[in-house]
């Protein structure tokens, strides 16, 4: 037995040290392929990996999975087996990488060490690789001084303007492989310091200068200016010559790391407590292009065409501008006057813009500025920041774009006759009221006459509208509700309201969908208003028309649009509406600008009067409403973003014993209709409880339900969200701009309420009522939710659903759905 054990116990101690976690390499300690040394807290790793759809070696760096990779070292040389090793070299100054025939693949190349003491690899506990002399603990080569194409915390991202030496990012060459690719990123134009994306040697994408706090150049909502980070720092040394930028996290919970894309983007990865929560790529258009409308170009992504001369040029090639090829630009109409004495030139304002290239800044006031460049001939522009104060640039401006939110005010200087045209419009107009005078003058008796003719004419036209609810919903059987006259609304004339919205002008255009548009108002008054304009052509007519005011006429609540009266003249149908200046819910949720708006108390806020609205139109109110229509862009928001529920065109009304009703003619939109709505034709409460259930998940999640249809493994929010559920993974559902560890719990409990409202069968959805009471915590123990629907590719009943069930519930509906019709 004692031989035994002397036996066992070397073979058991060798056990105990292979299996042990390592942390070092030193010249006698050395790491094989399939081995690691990890950070003191286990989150990165160094060791061998094969990126994605290859199996070439590399070794390199990576955070919790070999999938997060954010250092190689043999980018340009791959091993091709599994042979390699990691160690220090015999003279004790060099990490080096190996192959089987001990050929060096990679050196750390540090010439400068000429100390005789040993010298030991360590990862430390922020990603960063580094060679530490063992005598004195100084390091002699970092990993963070020569990173490959992922920038993380504590990195430092740095140009050397004396000695041309930068510390940049630079691209993989594909997905598959790491080798040096087209793209690169580095700090720029270091008296006002940019970020800078290059193609090769061409500049592809840059941020703008950076004034203290911030890149003025980037929209309000980027990775740059991200919630989870606390923010970029720029420091200077060597008196203004070296230049170095970093960020930093929000607290140790939180992991970000900035990733530049084999493709020229900017992948920006979050991970909390371990979890990833976000695996996004910058939304690039057009506009983030360099230069992409060429010099006096302006950019305005949602415009068409989204390239413009700025005021006061025109197009260089006025040819190729037309064929859309922007790439010459812009050239001015007019010479630049430049005379102190006479008349002079002056200066047109662009708002929210990204500032173009090449500024040069002063420390100057708002009106120094303007002053000092109206008097330098070569200044053909000025800006103000408070941050940098006062911007000038001279020559071509190049790569304009307007911002819907961010960047700053931009001063073009125009000649003064570009001015004075504003003022010859002014004149032409006055000389032609002058003229007309007299015309208007001889027909105003006639018209005034013919007004009131055709306002009679109205007025007995809508007396004629009487709508009979029994009439309109034809499988109701209320018959508490008594007839709705139009008259009981006030009756606006068409001339009234094409005054309040300036002719319907498009500028006043704040919406639309297969209805027609809606236009904001103005009346005599000064009351704002909604107009929504019935199209001739739309979907909707008389009967969904007559719908609406009945539904909402009779209805008051704080959650629910209130309607101020209708015009009815001729072939126009419109209904007037007070005005929400905050747009509806979808101008938010879903712009990746606007989203940072709406944080997890507002979205809270929004979510709980939406249900108090709907559990109205449910149970309080008199009428008992079927909304049929729940979705994002019918939700309105006021000045202090109250939500109203809005467009009941295609609402029911039920009576109070009714639970249920069916149609042959399917209406609503895609992605939020129940399946047995959407199937089979059949609507009740559960029905709009299931839209609920979809928009409370959009609204946590900042995506659309129907954005996944070329997602791998989920036809829709329902499924990505259904699938993390049950891989105990649902945190990457939440919207990073919401995801703050204070509301976590919170933001799980409506997770929860929202996969219970989008359950396939209709009975197990919880009702109005009970997601108000779960929502305000007075419930609290929630039953397990079943699988939602819509939710794979080749959807799946759930397993305990058996066929009876199965049989009985496709036997509720005898009527064939003829048409489905999509709003």
């Amino acid at each position: 037995m004692l031989l035994h054990i002397l036996f066992t116990l070397p073979i058991l101690c060798m056990i105990k040290i292979g299996s042990a976690a390592m942390y070092t390499i030193t010249s006698s300690q050395f790491i094989k392929d399939s081995q690691t040394i990890s950070s003191n807290d286990d989150a990165f790793k160094f060791g061998f990996f094969s990126p994605a759809n290859t199996t070439n070696r590399y070794v390199g760096i990576w955070y919790l999975e070999e999938s997060n990779i954010i250092w190689v070292a043999n980018r340009e040389k791959p091993l091709q087996d599994f042979s390699g090793i990691v160690t220090i070299s015999n003279d004790n100054r060099n990490l080096l990488v190996l192959d089987g025939q001990k050929n060096v693949i990679w050196s750390s190349n540090v010439s400068n060490f000429a100390s005789n003491s040993n010298v030991t690899a360590h990862l430390q506990s922020t990603g960063n690789l580094v060679l530490l002399e063992d005598a004195t603990g100084n390091k002699i080569w970092e990993s963070f001084e020569h990173p490959t194409n992922a920038f993380v915390p504590n990195m430092i991202i740095s140009t050397n303007q004396k000695t041309g030496q930068k510390v940049k990012l630079t691209s993989w060459k594909t997905p598959s492989d790491p080798a040096i690719g087209n793209f690169s990123c580095s700090l720029e134009r270091l008296n006002a310091p940019e970020f800078f994306i290059w193609n090769k040697t061409k500049p592809h994408w840059r941020s703008g200068p950076w004034n203290g706090q911030k890149f003025i150049g980037v929209a309000s909502r980027s990775v740059y200016t991200s919630s989870y980070l606390n923010g970029f720092d720029i420091a200077r040394e060597d008196n203004g010559s070296l230049v170095e930028i970093t960020y930093t996290l929000i607290n140790s919970s939180f992991f970000a790391n900035l990733v530049l894309t084999y493709e020229g983007n900017i992948s920006s990865n979050l991970w909390f407590n371990g979890y990833s929560v976000r695996k996004g790529v910058r939304q690039e258009n057009e506009c983030d292009y360099y230069g992409f409308c060429g010099p006096n170009g302006n950019c305005d992504s949602k415009n068409l065409p989204i390239c413009t001369c700025l005021k006061g040029f025109e197009p260089k090639n006025a040819v190729e501008w037309n064929k859309q090829n922007w790439s010459s630009g812009c050239v001015r109409r007019a010479s630049l006057r430049c005379e102190l004495g006479g008349e002079g030139d002056g200066f047109v304002k662009l708002e929210t813009t990204k500032v173009p290239d090449f500024v040069q800044q002063s420390y100057l006031s708002a009106d120094a500025c303007r002053t000092q460049c109206l008097n330098d001939c070569n200044c053909t522009a000025y800006g103000f920041d408070d941050g940098i104060q006062c911007l000038t640039w001279s020559g071509n401006l190049i790569d304009i774009v307007k911002f819907s939110g961010g960047g700053i005010d931009l001063y073009i200087r125009v000649a003064n006759s570009e001015l004075d045209g504003k003022r010859n419009v002014k004149q032409i107009i006055i000389s032609m009221v002058v003229i007309v005078g007299g015309i208007i003058f001889a027909t105003s008796t006639y018209f005034l006459w013919s007004r009131a003719s055709k306002r009679s004419a109205r007025r007995k036209e809508a007396k004629s509208l009487v709508l009979n609810t029994s009439q309109i919903h034809r499988e109701s059987q209320n018959t508490n509700v008594k007839q709705v006259k139009i008259e009981d609304l006030p009756l606006f004339e068409f001339q009234e309201i094409s005054t309040a919205t300036n002719n319907f002008n498009p500028s006043n255009k704040i919406g639309h969908g297969g209805f027609g548009s809606v236009y904001k108002g103005q009346l005599r008054n000064g009351l704002e208003i909604a107009v929504k304009r019935l199209s001739r052509v739309s979907g909707q007519g008389i009967e969904e028309f007559m719908n609406e005011v009945i539904v909402i006429s009779k209805l008051q609540h704080r959650n629910l649009v209130r309607l101020l009266g209708c015009c009815i003249e001729g072939e126009e149908k419109m209904l007037v509406y007070e005005y929400m200046p905050n747009n509806s819910l979808d101008f938010y949720l879903f712009d990746s600008i606007k989203e940072k708006v709406l944080d997890w108390k507002k979205r809270l806020y929004i979510i709980e009067g939406i249900s108090r609205g709907l559990l109205y139109l449910h149970r309080d109110s008199r009428l008992r409403i079927i909304h049929r229509d729940l979705k994002p862009s019918n939700i309105l928001l006021d000045e202090e973003l109250n939500p109203k529920i809005s467009d009941f065109g295609m609402a029911k009304i039920f009576g109070r014993t009714e639970n249920e009703g069916s149609t042959r003619r399917i209406v609503g939109t895609y992605g939020y209709m129940s399946p047995e709505y959407a199937m089979e034709g059949l609507f009740s409460e559960k029905s709009d409880v299931f839209s609920f259930g979809v928009l409370l998940l959009e609204m946590i999640s900042g995506r659309k339900n129907t954005s996944f249809y070329n997602h791998d493994q989920a036809l829709s929010l329902l499924g990505y969200a259904w699938k993390l559920w049950n891989e105990e993974e649902i945190i990457s559902l939440i919207d990073p701009e919401i995801c703050n560890p204070d509301y976590v719990d919170d933001i799980l409990r409506c997770i929860h309420i929202g996969l219970l409202c989008v359950q396939e069968i209709a009975k197990e959805r919880p009702t109005m009522a009970t997601v108000v009471s779960m929502l305000s915590s007075e419930i609290v123990k929630f039953p397990r939710p079943f699988q939602p629907a819509f939710i794979l590719r080749q959807t799946e009943r759930r397993e305990d659903i058996d066929d009876q069930q199965c049989c009985d519930l496709n036997s509720l509906n005898n009527v064939s759905v003829t048409s489905l019709q999509g709003r």
